[in-house]
């Protein structure tokens, strides 16, 4: 951590099962020696989880295998935001990665980034072949975001992040990597990157109170959320699910969907996941 690190504490590992596991564990016997923006980051993570109880599995040194703990008093029901707010800065620091300081001479400036909704960023058109569910779109990263425990005023949020850095093979073919693309950074010049646009998206959210629309945050995640306009279904845990087009985000960052018959809104806690398909001739 340099002196003007995002993070107000980052504690590095090894090696761990799930980084958001542990820091869930440790925040829950000592939330006072974790404040607001505290980061727990393993070099090799072995048992990690994405949404749906997927497990995420990284070699060592090759990714960004991260947990970030935020401290909020915005209402609760405007937490569904956390997990945008962190796609929109995972984003928004891959891109930089990309076309910026951290992009070696070979890098594919032109490489485009988006939000998969909820919770997946993704490198838009590079695959050479498509790929069912994703077309020619590669994922980058994935997040997973879990409200902690307790009834207090403050909430606290546990933000999983998942990045592909410095990788040369995936282990399917719908991913991809910062190395890949061309940038040559490391991991921990990843989990910088994401912080400098982590925490000033956090503290225009706050200032507004949660309210996603005051602060403009609701748009420009609606800019960069490449599920907007495309025929989706939404896979819930109990089965089932609406499909159709995604039109929009609500203002509680529910992706609508229209049916045909209605427009629907789902909450992230309440997919699985939702997988793009192809628009009917």
């Amino acid at each position: 951590m340099t002196d003007d690190s995002p993070f107000a504490r980052v504690v590095r590992v090894p090696r761990t099962g799930s980084t958001n596991e542990d820091l869930r564990a440790a925040a829950a016997v000592d939330l006072g020696s974790w404040p607001h923006l505290s980061v727990l980051v393993a070099d090799h993570q072995d048992a990690g989880r994405g949404r749906a109880g997927r497990t995420w599995v990284t070699p060592p040194g090759t990714a960004l295998t991260a947990s970030v703990l935020l401290r909020t008093e915005v209402p609760r029901e405007r937490l569904g935001w956390v997990p945008l707010l962190a796609g929109l800065a995972v984003q928004r620091a891959c891109e930089r990665l990309l076309t910026g300081a951290g992009a070696g001479a070979g890098a594919a400036s032109g490489v485009r980034t988006g939000v998969k909704w909820p919770n997946d960023v993704l490198a838009l058109g590079v695959g050479t072949a498509d790929v069912e569910r994703w077309g020619r779109d590669r994922k980058l990263a994935g997040i997973l975001a879990e409200v902690m425990p307790g009834g207090g005023r403050a909430s606290a949020v546990v933000v999983g992040i998942g990045l592909n850095v410095a990788q040369t093979e995936l282990p399917v073919p719908w991913a991809t990597s910062l190395r890949l693309l061309g940038a040559d950074v490391d991991p921990a010049a990843a989990l910088e990157a994401v912080g400098a646009e982590l925490a000033p998206l956090l503290d225009a959210w706050e200032a507004a109170g949660g309210d996603a629309d005051a602060s403009g945050l609701h748009a420009r995640v609606r800019e960069t959320c490449v599920t907007l306009g495309r025929r989706v279904r939404a896979e819930q845990a109990g089965g089932g699910g609406p499909a159709g087009r995604a039109v929009d985000l609500d203002a509680d960052g529910r992706l609508l969907i229209d049916t045909g018959d209605a427009v629907e809104a789902v909450a992230a806690g309440d997919v699985w996941h939702v997988r793009t398909e192809p628009t009917a001739d």
